[in-house]
């Protein structure tokens, strides 16, 4: 487990090389999810992690990863301490339908933690668009409001395996949208072997995902 601050250089060199951040050094994909409130983006360095808690004023930092034994772990972890922030842990897949006990505990999450809040993954295209449109949801949303936040626009790919995510959506919009609140159906009528069954994905897009950007 890595245990060193953002000065320790076998940190940084775990999380530049080996977690890929030498790619989100330049690059980021932040978004807004709801004004004022909820954002989202790629796993922050801890200079990015700085100018967002300055610019929006934020209190929390969601981690859609899960507890990991990585530099860029160590790194965002000391980062929000630094810098006075909550650090929340909570882990999504995005290769699999979403779990019914860890939408829950997400909803529990978000009616206790202090906004403005920060969500990321890893490419902050995948569990992060699927924690933004739950969030989305959780707010009175609509299911295309909430697949909106699975976009290319975030580089996500909606005919790779991850696209299953949006076929939770989807499946929500056509089965019981406008006729059961959306935690209600998440709690009692969702099927998740319904959405995992009948998703298919597609080889170019598996590759593109999987081989050639590596994603989580």
């Amino acid at each position: 487990m890595f245990k060193g601050t953002a000065t320790d250089p076998g940190v940084w060199r775990d999380s530049l090389f080996i977690d890929h951040a030498i790619l989100r050094l330049a690059w980021t994909n932040f978004g807004t999810v709801i004004p004022g409130k909820l954002y989202r983006g790629n796993h922050p360095t801890p200079a990015r992690l700085r100018r967002l808690h300055d610019r929006y004023g934020l209190r929390t930092l969601i981690n859609l990863r899960g507890k990991r034994d990585c530099g860029s772990d160590a790194l965002s972890r000391d980062a929000a301490a630094r810098l006075g922030m909550a650090h929340v842990d909570m882990a999504f897949e995005s290769r699999g339908a979403p779990q019914r006990d860890r939408i829950l505990r997400f909803y529990d999450l978000y009616q206790s933690i202090a906004f403005p809040a920060l969500m990321h993954c890893k490419s902050g295209a995948d569990r992060t668009g699927l924690a933004g449109g739950l969030a989305l949801l959780f707010e009175g949303g609509t299911a295309a409001q909430a697949l909106g936040q699975l976009s290319m626009r975030f580089g996500h790919f909606n005919r790779s395996p991850t696209g299953v995510l949006d076929a939770f959506f989807l499946h929500y919009q056509a089965t019981a949208e406008g006729r059961v609140p959306f935690i209600d159906w998440v709690r009692d009528e969702y099927d998740e072997v319904a959405v995992r069954t009948r998703f298919r994905a597609h080889g170019l897009a598996t590759f593109l995902n999987d081989a050639v950007l590596r994603r989580e």
